[in-house]
């Protein structure tokens, strides 16, 4: 699939609150698709309201995939999200149907699409292990070790950056390979599809700002707080990935540790806006984004109606 001409998946990406899921249902009308989530925290069973899932109706009928299918007390990883979207996209494209990958987590998507692959990675006592070390003997200690036979990644980590330097630990432990040459292998493989993508912002910083602190406000009044309540009753530790999500980190603290509820929400917006910049920081490498801007609300017709995308939609063969 990769040397076709024509591109076979769309993806719809983006920062938090850009309309990314709205565009992507009304972009499967048009041409007949179906969609794939790329959002790591959407995959979650229970964790409705502050992963922002679209609702049945805002489904409007299309099919949505990997989404509300992993139970909380799970880990999902990159390699496991590999594995089940490019099974997901293929069985659509098998059937004629157009694929479209809608989401903001950008190692999901980028993993995706590169063709890369993590399946040599992933040890969990291992793991264990070096974080054991890890806390036993301080950050400095384990990035010197790791800067003994892998001096280029090390160079590139903070003692208190504990994920990655285990992660770079763990890969050598395993594979005998640093990561350093690791990643170079898997970015050398020929890129998993041929990709059209699309990345949603506002013109105004301060206008996604505002969509984002709006969109928290909206999730309490649906039952976020419940939600959070409903998992910890469920037994779901807050050491899980699940609960290590925006919103539900935070809220997990005010019931379990009395912290003030408005201050939390007040965290909550921030980390939230914190992450929408670091998605545009994300993206902003890539060359092949093609930016979709908005000035005030997100304009789907206005996007339907654009020459370079009506003429890229119709090289799918798809568009009805």
């Amino acid at each position: 699939m990769g040397n076709n001409i024509l591109p076979n998946l769309i993806v719809i990406t983006g920062p938090t609150a850009t309309g990314k899921s709205a565009l992507g249902v009304q972009l499967a009308k048009q041409i007949d698709g179906e969609i794939v989530s790329a959002d790591s925290m959407q995959v979650y069973k229970y964790m409705d309201i502050g992963t922002a899932k679209p609702t049945n109706e805002e489904r409007e009928n299309i099919p949505h995939h990997l989404i509300d299918f992993v139970h909380p007390s799970e880990d999902y990883s990159v390699a496991r999200y590999i594995r089940d979207a490019s099974d997901c996209i293929n069985e659509i494209i098998k059937r004629g149907k157009q694929p479209i990958l809608v989401g903001g987590s950008g190692l999901y998507i980028d993993s995706l699409l590169s063709g890369r692959s993590f399946s040599a990675r992933g040890d969990a006592g291992l793991r264990q292990e070096l974080e054991e070390e890890y806390e036993n003997t301080g950050g400095e200690v384990m990035l010197k070790k790791l800067g003994s036979f892998d001096p280029k990644t090390a160079d590139k980590l903070h003692a208190n950056d504990k994920k990655r330097i285990i992660r770079a630990l763990e890969t050598y432990l395993i594979t005998g390979k640093t990561i350093s040459q690791h990643d170079a292998e898997t970015k050398a493989k020929p890129p998993r599809y041929n990709a059209l993508k699309y990345a949603l912002t506002f013109l105004d910083r301060e206008k996604l700002y505002e969509r984002i602190d709006r969109r928290v406000d909206d999730m309490i009044s649906l039952g976020l707080v419940d939600e959070v309540i409903s998992l910890l009753k469920m037994g779901i530790s807050n050491k899980c990935t699940s609960m290590q999500a925006i919103g539900y980190k935070e809220l997990t603290a005010v019931l379990t540790c009395g912290t003030d509820i408005e201050t939390a929400l007040e965290k909550i917006k921030m980390e939230s806006r914190r992450y929408a910049k670091r998605q545009l920081t994300w993206l902003r490498r890539d060359d092949d984004v093609k930016w979709i801007v908005w000035e005030d609300e997100p304009d789907f017709e206005e996007f339907m109606d654009c020459r370079a995308v009506r003429e890229r939609l119709a090289m799918t063969g798809k568009s009805k």
